[in-house]
């Protein structure tokens, strides 16, 4: 069902170490309105679908919200590498430290960690579709507030390209949303 390639969807390369932006960044990582929620969100959801066409769009953006939840990891580990204790406490970034060292931890941008409460199902298509592009438009604001706290192209070309992919799933949901809602698929 799925095809790794060991390349990241759009190139990382971030040169300057900013702790700051790690920290607000992980937000898309672990983050009610993040790429994790919605790539397990749409997983879920692909099977109360009715139909192959439901199936296929949800696995499709499913996995490709898996392929940014790598972006966004490689941004945070690349904004934080080589940080010094000094610094990560500086940044408040101890409390992670402390439990995780180095390593990287779906939280959202206060610390709170990740939890399924965050992606919601009903098993009714029409529904569920509905909660996908409010998620979409979610993610789409939260990467323009990131972009808003940057001036660093190497971070913002990725955050803008993360952006646009947000819009164009909000565009898929809404096509199948209108051809449900007009079939009169509400349940299965």
């Amino acid at each position: 069902m799925f095809k790794y390639t060991k390349i990241l969807q759009y190139p990382i390369n971030i040169k300057k170490k900013d702790l700051r932006m790690a920290k607000l960044l992980i937000t898309q990582y672990g983050g009610s309105n993040g790429e994790l929620a919605a790539s397990l969100r749409y997983l879920n959801q692909r099977y109360s679908m009715p139909d192959a066409k439901g199936r296929a769009l949800l696995t499709d953006i499913g996995t490709e919200e898996l392929a940014h939840v790598e972006m966004i990891c490689a941004m945070v580990y690349q904004l934080t590498k080589d940080a010094s204790i000094e610094e990560l406490k500086k940044a408040g970034l101890d409390p992670n430290y402390a439990e995780h060292g180095y390593g990287l931890y779906p939280t959202d941008a206060n610390g709170v960690p990740f939890t399924v409460a965050y992606f919601a199902t009903t098993g009714d298509p029409v529904a569920d579709l509905a909660e996908d592009m409010a998620a979409e438009e979610k993610a789409r604001a939260v990467y323009e507030n990131l972009i808003d706290l940057t001036n660093d192209p190497d971070l913002i070309g990725p955050l803008l390209w993360l952006r646009q992919r947000e819009i164009v799933h909000y565009n898929r949901f809404k096509e199948l949303y209108d051809e449900y809602k007009e079939k009169g698929n509400q349940t299965r």
